[in-house]
């Protein structure tokens, strides 16, 4: 008598959310900064389609911005303007858009030159079930970044080819001794429930200790995943990362 073979596990259905907040005290206005004829959140969400993982959602606390994403053909939904941090914007977002996704793909709203690519390596780890929240990091190759408490290292254990589980993430360097040091990317995907549950959680003392929130996740108990990349993505936060922007995206 022959056997069925065995059916192969589907792959988890992905939402990708872009977080847009106007309030930046560096650069206010930010998602509507004019980079090559467009706002920066139109060349997010672009990068974001073209990762072709699922539909693309901009969550925006300004109608301007809801504006200038549905001019590109883009979906924006409006949300609070007081959320603490990009996931509890994204939590809120989700509500009603995302009722069949299995999975929410956070991409900053401040990352006009990333790589579908990139987006598509973070979403990548979340194919293994036992994976609850999945993240992004590359291998430091200046020294200077080693000491540096604003470049944040992850510290994992490896699990398969350019994929680490993390068992930590601080402002020091770490870890000790010989081997790579990786800079830690703050673009994540979510399994729907592992979201749910971290917006709900205080935060956490390590949390707190370090200034970083994915400590909350590991403090809880679950398990992220890091998928090693090339290249760091250009996060605008001042004059000078824009007129970075500028030049890259002019160059294309």
């Amino acid at each position: 008598m022959s056997s069925s073979p065995a059916a192969r596990p589907t792959a988890p259905q992905a939402l990708v959310v872009v977080p847009a907040r106007m309030g930046s005290t560096r650069l206010p206005g930010k998602p509507l900064a004019d980079i090559a004829g467009e706002p920066m959140i139109v060349h997010v969400w672009r990068r974001a389609v073209e990762a072709a993982i699922g539909p693309v959602l901009v969550a925006c606390d300004d109608a301007a911005v809801l504006r200038a994403v549905e001019a590109a053909g883009g979906e924006a939904v409006m949300t609070r303007p007081d959320h603490p941090s990009g996931s509890d914007r994204i939590f809120e977002a989700i509500g009603g858009a995302a009722a069949t996704a299995d999975v929410i793909v956070n991409v900053q709203g401040d990352l006009p030159t990333i790589a579908p690519e990139t987006i598509r390596a973070c979403f990548a780890p979340l194919a293994d079930p036992a994976v609850d929240v999945a993240t992004l990091a590359v291998a430091i190759t200046e020294e200077a970044e080693t000491t540096n408490p604003n470049v944040v290292k992850v510290v994992g254990s490896p699990v398969a080819d350019r994929r680490l589980r993390a068992l930590y993430f601080t402002r020091a360097t770490a870890p000790w001794g010989d081997g790579p040091l990786y800079h830690h990317i703050g673009l994540y995907a979510y399994r729907r429930e592992a979201l749910a549950r971290f917006v709900a959680l205080p935060p956490s003392t390590l949390e707190l200790r370090e200034k970083l929130e994915q400590l909350r996740l590991l403090e809880a108990g679950m398990r992220i995943d890091v998928a090693i990349v090339d290249d760091v993505p250009l996060g605008v936060d001042t004059r000078h990362d824009l007129d970075r922007a500028k030049a890259i995206l002019a160059g294309r």
